[in-house]
């Protein structure tokens, strides 16, 4: 876990497995943010043909679990597109069903709706909120360009793409400003937008500088992605 201050307060980013994400932990809260679950995507594809392996919920759902008890968070903020669809709770196999009905009884679990579940409703367990104000930062799916107040988001999927000794690495990553974060999508079976991608960059907007966080063996690592002209 890597501890950074954003707006004055400290947040600890999770290293994750591998490529996979891992997750933003608010001490003060005592709580877990993570976005973009996407849960029962596979299940969303079978429905037109397109067979997946049936099991990236009860995937995300681990690796969530895993997060909970590593930091011991009380609480767990979902910032939206939880599910790819919002019929998604309905399809949820016995096993993931009972994972994630097992989580939302034993924390204070909320839903942030986003672009995939609009109407995700109370089917999923905890509580459903298109978005969220606490210790006044925003909890909102996709960050307001042309704001001002301090934010968290998810949406965009960031990742980030460097060559370290002649090697091409990609990995997902948070992006920051000064005052709001855009979290990586942590579900299992997600893709990912360029960090510099312009709708990124846009979508932090006003802004002096925007950078690419990866916590790597236990340190921050910070890639400027853009600065404003001087």
């Amino acid at each position: 876990m890597v501890p950074f201050s954003f707006c004055a307060q400290e947040m600890v980013l999770l290293e994750g497995s591998g490529s996979r994400p891992g997750a933003l932990y608010w001490p003060r809260e005592d709580a877990l943010l993570v976005a973009d679950l996407h849960l029962e995507k596979a299940s969303f594809y079978a429905r037109t043909g397109q067979m997946l392996p049936p099991y990236d919920s009860r995937e995300t759902l681990e690796r969530l679990a895993q997060a909970v008890r590593q930091t011991g968070a009380r609480r767990v903020f979902a910032l939206g597109d939880n599910f790819h669809d919002s019929a998604g709770p309905e399809r949820l196999e016995p096993h993931a069903a009972g994972m994630l009905d097992a989580l939302t009884r034993a924390l204070d679990w909320v839903w942030i709706t986003g672009n995939h579940d609009p109407e995700l409703g109370t089917a999923a367990g905890g509580t459903c909120l298109a978005e969220l104000t606490v210790a006044g930062i925003a909890l909102r799916h996709e960050a307001h360009p042309n704001v001002t107040e301090q934010e968290l988001s998810g949406h965009f999927h960031p990742r980030l793409e460097v060559t370290a000794r002649g090697r091409r690495i990609r990995r997902a990553c948070t992006v920051a400003s000064e005052t709001r974060l855009i979290l990586p999508a942590f579900g299992a079976l997600t893709g990912g937008m360029a960090a510099d991608d312009p709708a990124i960059l846009g979508a932090l907007q006003p802004a002096q500088a925007i950078d690419a966080l990866i916590p790597a063996q236990k340190r921050l690592v910070r890639y400027p992605l853009w600065r404003k002209a001087a």
